[in-house]
């Protein structure tokens, strides 16, 4: 690993490139410093290969596009947020000049995110098709057709259920936040290494979500595969018929975020987020 430092930012956000260029300056890297957008991240393989750390400029849906290929490199990132709720965001725009001296000089604790693979087979061929990997969740559902589904669940081998939902999600921990939670799935402490299995309004099947441990291996098929659509991280999808099947394990990929705060502050900041802020006892007492 290199000695660069890659700054990474979503074009669509105002003005983000220019405070990129605000925070190089201001930090002094000249040319250990490189930068790009989002939508150009995977052409600049020869840079990530000399590439030490990532600061990643943007929401929570910056973050999904950029660890498509960020992952494939084990490269810490810091992430300073410009979207709106910024679950799996670090800094703020205000605290970034006066704060990333010190993700820059290492004085902060990694975190670990796992990832889900999905491996997509067609006609129980040995090899697959596609191999794909997930930050957030891997959801197989109609492709724009409001029309239940059919959906065959299969756990290590062995007939699981059959769901007649709308769609099912299998969910890292870090997803547990984003489509799981709208679906009426638990919210997980991001550390656990797990997978989450989450119907999407079933109407026969399993009605709850179920947990799973990180060794398991999850299968999904489908009766009938006319608009079936297998999404990852809500940017990749593919076509998915009746004779093809996704099988899902946790991923050997792994994100690295940059932590200042203790895993802890999870709690305080996911009520934050949410806006569920706790009442205070006197607001209580009167309410």
């Amino acid at each position: 690993m290199g000695e660069l430092i890659g700054f990474v930012f979503n074009p669509l956000a105002r003005k983000s490139d220019r405070f990129v260029e605000d925070l190089i300056r201001e930090l002094c890297l000249g040319d250990r410093a490189w930068s790009t957008p989002t939508s150009d991240l995977e052409n600049r393989y020869e840079e990530l290969a000399e590439t030490k750390l990532i600061v990643l400029l943007g929401g929570d849906g910056t973050i999904l596009r950029a660890v498509r290929v960020l992952s494939e490199y084990d490269i810490p990132m810091v992430t300073i947020n410009m979207g709106r709720i910024g679950f799996m965001s670090e800094l703020t725009v205000e605290e970034a000049k006066v704060k990333l001296p010190k993700y820059l000089d290492g004085n902060v604790r990694v975190e670990e995110r796992r990832m889900l693979q999905a491996s997509i087979y067609k006609n129980n061929d040995e090899s697959p098709i596609a191999v794909m990997h997930a930050l957030n969740d891997v959801v197989l559902g109609r492709g724009g057709v409001a029309k239940l589904l059919d959906i065959n669940a299969v756990a290590n081998g062995e007939q699981l259920t059959s769901y007649r939902a709308d769609a099912v999600i299998v969910s890292t921990a870090t997803g547990s936040t984003g489509y799981a939670m709208s679906a009426g799935g638990p919210i997980i402490f991001p550390d656990c290494r797990l997978m989450l299995l989450q119907p999407v309004a079933p109407h026969t099947g399993l009605q709850r979500g179920l947990v799973l441990p990180e060794d398991a291996t999850i299968e999904l098929s489908v009766k009938d595969g006319n608009n079936v659509m297998l999404s990852v991280d809500g940017f990749v999808e593919k076509d998915f018929g009746s004779s093809d099947k996704v099988v899902i394990t946790v991923s050997p990929n792994v994100v690295r975020f940059l932590r200042e705060k203790p895993s802890t502050i999870f709690y305080s900041s996911l009520t934050r987020r949410l806006g569920l802020e706790k009442l205070s006892i006197h607001d209580q007492r009167h309410s």
